[in-house]
């Protein structure tokens, strides 16, 4: 089945650099987007998406981390990374890995791309002062 496992959260005084790291299992690497979500804590506070990387390799990226936050695909080893430098207090969060929709997933020479978007489980990212 589809597997997301995050890796690389923790803490980082302001300023400083945080490589997240996702491992993607269970589909074909390269045939849907990738991307890094975060939540915050408190009623209400749904995942945004930060940045995202299509099965080319095109980059997008929200303002509030335009600069600082670089995503890349490792093919190779079916990784896509986060790297955060220059971090604020303000990106402490729960960041989550995601895949799809339309991921081709293949089962027994039976192959679908169904609409599922794929969540890892997140890794907590503290920023301190």
């Amino acid at each position: 089945q589809v597997k997301l496992v995050e890796e690389g959260g923790g803490s980082v005084q302001a300023g400083g650099s945080l490589k997240l790291s996702c491992a993607a299992s269970g589909y074909i690497f390269s045939s849907c987007a990738m991307g890094w979500y975060r939540q915050t804590p408190g009623p209400g506070n749904e995942r945004e998406l930060i940045s995202s990387i299509s099965k080319d390799d095109t980059t997008t990226y929200d303002d509030s981390v335009k600069g600082r936050f670089t995503i890349s695909r490792d093919h190779g080893r079916n990784r896509v990374n986060l790297q955060m430098d220059n971090v604020k207090t303000e990106d402490t969060a729960v960041y989550y890995c995601a895949a799809g929709p339309k991921c081709l997933v293949c089962s027994g020479g039976d192959c679908s791309m169904p609409e599922t978007q794929y969540w890892g489980q997140g890794t907590q990212v503290t920023v301190s002062s």
